[in-house]
């Protein structure tokens, strides 16, 4: 499985010239509440079962959690229906926090 990190995620987001991923955050609602990466959209490790057919096989996704455990269980069950462009955010939106966007709310 791809892995990729804040910084290089911050950069590739901020490249013009590149497709944006799709980035889905696999936390729950409680906690993309308090903080989220612009732009992601939320489907709750919980539901994925019955929610990953909402996403395109096809896309490049960026899987995102709290410190990188669920967003990497997730990634690899994308994996195994078939979606070949899938990376997990090494360390998730705690490390975000710490690397990229140091006012983003913490818990």
């Amino acid at each position: 499985m791809q892995q990729i990190n804040p910084l290089e995620l911050s950069q590739w987001l901020s490249d013009a010239e590149r497709a944006d991923p799709v980035l889905l955050d696999v936390r729950e609602v409680g906690e993309y509440e308090i903080c989220h990466i612009a732009n992601s959209q939320l489907i709750p490790m919980n539901t994925i079962a019955s929610c990953f057919t909402e996403l395109d096989e096809d896309a490049t996704i960026v899987v995102i959690c709290h410190h990188g455990m669920r967003s990497y269980q997730v990634a690899s069950f994308l994996e195994r229906q078939g979606f070949a462009n899938v990376i997990n955010l090494n360390g998730g939106i705690a490390r975000w926090a710490e690397e990229v966007d140091l006012a983003m709310a913490r818990y």
